[in-house]
């Protein structure tokens, strides 16, 4: 027996109801309950101030200068096994350290050469481990690393990525975050078509290094 084509439309438009009702209850986490949701953030916040410090990564490019004594410092990058080398320094681990860290590492080991180092760190080019990056994936226009920025929010990334893909279900986004005082992987709520397409502010979150945001496709 055939199926009258109004019995079809008629089913695909239940069938879609009831998928935007799931999306505007929130993401569905792993244990099959609503993803919590993080708390809004100013487009533009009211006072921008510092982030976390900067942790440097292989192949980061600093500037290093050692007062009144120029010829100790220079420009140098951060080689793929972490270290860097400097006058009077071999193979001193950087990785995983501030700038603030390394430069006092340097004075410490000049100290031994020279009396009370002045030791400035400057990173003047980034390759930021994925620890400092915000990943995004799925439905949108570019997957993208992002170097990530102080008073980064949502809203950011998907500029930076181009926004939605066409068949993305926005509604139905989650953010994957580490805790680090945990140790445990967190996962929430994301609602992109709210903040992109109906500009709901409400819906723009901050967002912190290491953030994976993840976009799935809609089923239609």
């Amino acid at each position: 027996m055939k199926t009258s084509f109004p019995s079809l439309r008629a089913a695909k438009a239940a069938l879609v109801s009831g998928i935007a009702a799931t999306a505007l209850t929130g993401c569905i986490g792993t244990s099959g309950g609503p993803a919590p949701q993080l708390p809004s953030a100013n487009f533009v916040a009211n006072q921008e101030g510092p982030g976390e410090e900067y942790i440097i990564g292989p192949l980061d490019e600093l500037q290093i200068f050692v007062w009144r004594n120029p010829e100790l410092g220079g420009k140098v990058q951060v080689r793929p096994d972490g270290r860097i080398t400097t006058p009077l320094i071999t193979d001193m681990p950087a990785v995983g350290k501030t700038p603030t860290m390394l430069q006092q590492d340097i004075k410490l080991q000049l100290s031994q050469y020279i009396t009370d180092p002045i030791v400035s760190v400057i990173v003047t080019s980034f390759n930021s481990t994925f620890s400092q990056q915000v990943r995004v994936v799925g439905a949108t226009e570019k997957p993208a690393s992002i170097p990530f920025r102080a008073n980064m929010t949502v809203l950011d990334a998907m500029i930076a990525v181009g926004g939605l893909g066409e068949y993305a279900a926005g509604n139905k986004a989650r953010l994957v975050r580490f805790d680090k005082g945990t140790g445990k992987q967190e996962e929430f709520g994301l609602r992109l078509n709210d903040l992109i397409k109906r500009g709901d502010i409400k819906a723009n979150v901050r967002l912190q290094p290491g953030d994976v945001i993840i976009i799935p496709e809609s089923m239609f």
